[in-house]
């Protein structure tokens, strides 16, 4: 009996697919995503797609979704406060976003119906509501977390400032006479703004929850 050929490429598959768009995505950005272009890099026609997903936007939804699927949510089932767990979770969110910023504007619509996505927001709300925290006010706090770890991974601050400094006259700009070297310390800089604002916000949700307890 003759053992049948193996495939030359890889079967066509929902997992690959979304892995070719999000490469597409993180090297190019959302426009650079179509199907005839997806189709021509996994070597495929362009009808096969079809039997996978329906439109470009469904292929972005996945892609955003599997970006979601990236965040460590075991903070949140292991035993840690509900500070510690927030703030553990806002790192591993930003870490996910960092690593993929071209996706944000779509996670920025919402979950929607994406699985990951809500489980996301379970878990956080979950929680916060488990902690003691009014279902009220564990929806803002889900929104407030989600609002700061997405505005901070839609851009640098300090990559918007140029290695000249020439463009930072001190005469229009007397305080902004170091700006130049601000490209050069991009990450740390970043970093160090994010756990700064981050420890910042939990204060202040620390401060509410003790009047929430003493309230209750």
């Amino acid at each position: 009996m003759c053992a049948m050929a193996r495939p030359r490429k890889p079967l066509l598959s929902t997992d690959r697919i979304v892995e070719t768009a999000r490469a597409l995505v993180d090297a190019e950005g959302l426009a650079a995503v179509s199907t005839r272009r997806l189709a021509a890099e996994l070597g495929v026609s362009g009808p096969s797609l079809y039997n996978h997903f329906r439109t470009k936007d469904e292929i972005l939804e996945a892609v955003a979704d599997s970006v979601s699927g990236q965040v460590d949510l075991t903070m949140f089932q292991d035993g840690r406060d509900w500070r510690t767990a927030l703030h553990d979770w806002a790192v591993s969110y930003r870490t996910a976003l960092r690593d993929h910023p071209n996706i944000v504007p779509v996670l920025a619509r919402g979950p929607g119906r994406r699985p990951a996505g809500l489980r996301l927001a379970d878990a956080v709300y979950g929680a916060m509501v488990e902690a003691g925290w009014p279902p009220a006010q564990a929806t803002s706090i889900g929104a407030l977390m989600r609002y700061f770890v997405m505005g901070s991974a839609l851009g640098s601050f300090a990559g918007g400032f140029v290695n000249d400094a020439s463009a930072y006259d001190p005469a229009d700009y007397p305080h902004l006479q170091q700006a130049h070297l601000l490209a050069e310390q991009q990450e740390k800089i970043d970093e160090r703004a994010f756990e700064t604002g981050l420890t910042a916000l939990l204060d202040g949700l620390a401060r509410q929850y003790e009047q929430v307890r003493r309230t209750a």
